[in-house]
């Protein structure tokens, strides 16, 4: 390909052994896992905290256990680290999912910005925030510099291995490595923004249930309230009389003249966010109106962004099925698990759940998070390569946590070889990720 040209008002950054383009809880885990193996690590982030959709749309982490009868812990490690320290920092409430798929695990999301943070610089983490990636220098398949618009202009940064923890494969893009633009085969999940309320009656909310909370949309929607979710859902917090909720749902997606248009086109996404924030007033307007409890509730918060299913994945040495993830397939390079069931918020009513087999958990092959035509960039989060089914199951915190340890890990190890991820044998990436407490088979 053509080589680059720079503006000339960039300024010359520090290098690094590893770059992570991405702060959510995939790239956070994966800074710190670099560095603890001692990398020297930069971490940039659009967002002024950590933590992406954990900290900016979300309160519960899933995916940390497989569902059913018995719950088997599946994410430790660095899950682990921030778990114990959200327990330092306040309540931590572990409760079921709405719709069966396992326990999840109820924080406040402001003291979980804090535990990011505390663990990036207890790890020697160098951190670039309010900063956003716009180019990508690649030489025969390897990535050579980034890009990135900081608050004090456009600055370059060399590494020699780097880590797309986008979300939305941000750094594959800018490189044109081979991905799929979510929408183009199957339909792309749809986005949410959540909100939080105070002042909620907690012992009259809990006198209607699940069931009943549907109807009432139901109802209501029959009635000329604008609720495009109608088994949306609220839940408890760790702070007295707050409910937080997972009910708007705006489409993911629209269909161009040169194919889908995502959350990566910024006029769509400009106009995602401000619809989400119409819908949150409206699906409140219905919380109060009709739903006990809720009588006298305020609005106390929107999430800082829209939440965000899926964009772009790349394609990597494999790609996960739905087959392997119903089957709960094993693999020789796995360093992770999933239990949670394929969730698919596909456009329009209704949501689609196909749970794996009871008790069981299907395995993340590191080949999942190598990108296939290039040499020292790792993936790790939603942008790993997955089809769309696989994709809506192996796609909660716990597994970004999980991939992000692992992408981490490999990133340092590959240090060794040149930056070539390859390189490194996944038996002494899955002997390390033991070390360093990861959970890497289903448990009895």
């Amino acid at each position: 390909m053509p080589e680059r040209v720079w503006w000339n008002a960039v300024t010359e950054g520090p290098s690094f052994d590893v770059i992570v383009i991405g702060g959510g809880s995939a790239g956070t885990s994966s800074a710190i896992a670099a560095a603890r193996a001692g990398a020297r690590v930069l971490l940039v982030d659009k967002l002024g905290f950590l933590g992406g959709t954990s900290t900016a749309v979300l309160d519960t982490m899933y995916g940390f256990y497989s569902p059913g009868e018995k719950a088997k812990r599946l994410i430790t490690g660095v899950g682990s680290d921030v778990v114990d320290r959200l327990t330092e920092l306040g309540p931590v409430l572990e409760r079921p999912n709405t719709y069966g798929a396992g326990t999840g695990i109820t924080y406040n999301s402001e003291h979980l910005k804090v535990v990011w943070e505390s663990l990036c610089r207890d790890a020697g983490v160098t951190v670039l925030q309010h900063s956003l990636l716009q180019d990508v220098y690649v030489s025969d398949g390897r990535v050579m510099q980034v890009l990135v618009a900081t608050k004090a202009g456009l600055r370059r940064f060399s590494a020699r291995t780097f880590l797309d923890c986008s979300g939305d494969a941000d750094l594959c893009s800018f490189a044109d490595f081979s991905l799929e633009i979510a929408g183009e085969i199957d339909p792309a999940q749809s986005l949410t923004t959540t909100f939080k309320i105070v002042n909620v009656d907690m012992e009259r909310r809990r006198s209607i249930t699940k069931d009943q909370l549907h109807e009432l949309m139901e109802k209501a929607a029959d009635d000329g309230y604008q609720l495009p979710r109608k088994e949306g859902s609220d839940h408890v917090t760790p702070i007295d009389g707050m409910t937080a909720t997972v009910m708007t749902r705006l489409p993911s997606y629209v269909v161009g003249d040169d194919g889908p248009i995502s959350a990566t086109d910024p006029w769509f996404l400009s106009q995602s966010e401000h619809e989400g924030h119409r819908q949150v007033l409206e699906y409140m307007r219905f919380l109060t109106d009709r739903v006990p409890g809720y009588e006298e509730a305020s609005l106390v918060a929107m999430s800082a962004q829209i939440g965000i299913r899926e964009t772009r994945r790349v394609h990597g040495d494999y790609r996960l099925t739905r087959d392997d993830v119903l089957t709960a397939r094993q693999f020789d390079d796995q360093v992770g698990l999933c239990g949670a069931p394929i969730e698919d918020h596909r456009p329009g009513e209704g949501t689609d759940w196909v749970y794996l087999p009871e008790g069981d958990a299907v395995g993340i092959p590191l080949r999942t998070l190598i990108v296939t035509d290039a040499s020292n960039v790792l993936v790790a989060g939603r942008c790993f390569s997955a089809t769309h089914d696989a994709h809506a199951s192996v796609r909660s915190i716990g597994q970004c946590i999980a991939m992000g340890q692992a992408a981490g890990t490999v990133a340092a190890l590959s240090l060794a070889e040149g930056g070539d991820v390859r390189a490194v044998r996944p038996q002494e990436v899955r002997a390390r990720l033991r070390e360093d407490g990861a959970t890497l088979e289903v448990p009895d």
